[in-house]
């Protein structure tokens, strides 16, 4: 009851909050659908910050693509031994993780030390870092436990059990073998999803494209007094 509860309940009430959160957010609240930069009130921490945790996320973010939707048989079929594939993850995978951490780190501590900063959080934003440290953190704690070859494979266990989920055929089952850490991981991640379009996360589907039809804006330079009042009296 509880193994259904964790690995099919709470997905997918996770994955309706996103969906229908984002639908929701959309039509009451077009205006805040933005990130509220705040780099005019400080921005060394944010450049440095943002640079690496964006990175990072992106790469770990195809690494889980590659690890959890792209079955172990694809690999088989190519030539790429479970050795070989785990040494391929541990490569690209510590050092994404690695950077996103530092990058969120900094960004958090930037948004606590920084007055100005932490007088235009809102409670969202607190929300949305304290989710994404979790996730990264957990992620990251899951890899470098499990950096022995032979040990456990969330190819042949979470993979299935994720795909199962998109095809709406999940088998809770999957997850009995799964180590705490990935557990947290994957629970963190839901968590994350359910309260995502409810923060500045939405920002993440926002594309300009109305800029590129956006008529261009033409600049005058600023004459002085004298020539501005010569040119009027002509």
């Amino acid at each position: 009851m509880v193994s259904q509860f964790l690995w099919v309940i709470v997905p997918y009430l996770a994955l309706v909050m996103f969906v229908v959160g984002h639908i929701w957010r959309y039509q009451r609240d077009q205006l805040g659908w933005t990130s509220k930069s705040s780099e005019l009130l400080e921005k060394k921490q944010l450049r440095l910050g943002s640079l690496l945790f964006h990175w990072g996320i992106l790469f770990v973010f195809v690494g889980h693509v590659m690890g959890i939707l792209i079955p172990e048989s694809f690999y088989e079929a190519l030539g790429v031994t479970e050795e070989m594939y785990h040494a391929i993850a541990l490569a690209g995978g510590i050092p994404a993780g690695l950077a996103a951490l530092v990058g969120l780190a900094i960004l958090f501590r930037r948004r606590l030390t920084v007055k100005r900063v932490r007088a235009t959080s809102s409670t969202g934003d607190w929300v949305a870092l304290g989710f994404l440290l979790v996730v990264i953190a957990s992620g990251l704690s899951s890899t470098l436990l499990n950096v022995n070859s032979h040990g456990f494979d969330y190819r042949t266990t979470i993979g299935p059990w994720f795909r199962g989920l998109l095809t709406f055929r999940p088998d809770p089952a999957y997850m009995e073998t799964v180590p705490l850490w990935f557990k947290i991981h994957i629970l963190a991640v839901f968590g994350l999803f359910a309260v995502w379009p409810f923060t500045r996360l939405v920002h993440v589907f926002s594309f300009p494209l109305r800029y590129l039809q956006r008529s261009y804006v033409v600049y005058r330079k600023r004459l002085p007094k004298s020539v501005d009042s010569l040119d009027r009296a002509q």
